[in-house]
């Protein structure tokens, strides 16, 4: 068996070039030598001898899977939700009147009462299908945009493009009015997704489901036609407003 200059060796039976850091031949199986020989100082590393650092986690907290980070619990989100049904309930009840906390129809400028188009955002009058609709979807993306950036930006969204919303309707049409938080749901949608349309539009890849959210939308912005509660325009100041909250918060570093 001749070996050239540490590059192969020749099997003595089958005249077969084979890698001089084998035992047996791969060909025809004969046995070349005993074991492996050993590097050269200055070649590769042998297996054996390197020693591959662990990675080292910090100590899990309560209720953490090994290797994913626990997300926390979306507070200012839960509030929120938690707040609406029990002003709602209030209301059914007869324990609030519905003139303390809407009456802005045909009513301007409010006098002087302008909390009311935020207290409208907590209140849902008749239609409880409605309720669970924009609740749901304030709940979803309140909670993505809380576990995204904390709990200031889910609130930000939430009264800024409720607030676009109602104003819009007391500006352009007077006599009629909105309550429920249907404007504040686009806000939210609308300001979550946005960084995920950018993203794409510069051909990056995401898991985000943007045809779920899309039909979300659809749903919300077509309620004003199955409850006289919301208004489409407070709809659409409040989808336009989450449009410009996103491309803020797209730009915001991510906790």
């Amino acid at each position: 068996m001749a070996s050239g200059p540490e590059l192969f060796v020749v099997c003595k039976k089958c005249n077969s070039e084979v890698s001089p850091y084998i035992t047996e031949c791969p060909y025809c199986g004969t046995r070349l030598r005993k074991r492996a020989p050993k590097l050269e100082k200055g070649g590769a590393p042998r297996a054996s001898a390197r020693r591959r650092e662990r990675p080292r986690l910090s100590r899990l907290k309560p209720g953490e899977i090994p290797g994913v980070r626990a997300d926390s619990r979306p507070d200012a989100t839960i509030g929120l939700v938690v707040v609406s049904v029990l002003v709602s309930l209030a209301f059914r009840s007869g324990l609030i009147g519905l003139p303390r906390l809407v009456d802005v129809v045909a009513t301007s400028p409010l006098d002087g009462d302008y909390w009311k188009l935020v207290t409208q955002l907590f209140v849902y009058v008749f239609s409880t299908g409605y309720e669970v609709a924009a609740l749901g979807a304030v709940f979803l993306f309140g909670w993505l945009l809380e576990r995204r950036h904390g709990a200031w930006a889910p609130l930000l969204v939430f009264f800024l493009g409720g607030l676009a919303g109602s104003a819009l309707v007391l500006a352009l049409d007077p006599t009629s009015g909105t309550v429920g938080a249907n404007s504040a749901a686009l806000a939210l949608l609308a300001a979550w997704s946005m960084r995920d349309i950018l993203s794409r539009r510069r051909g990056q890849e995401d898991d985000a489901d943007l045809l779920g959210v899309l039909a979300i939308a659809v749903v919300l912005v077509l309620l004003p036609l199955a409850t006289p509660e919301p208004h489409s325009l407070a709809g659409l100041g409040g989808g336009v407003a989450g449009i410009l909250l996103g491309l803020v918060l797209a730009r915001v570093p991510e906790r």
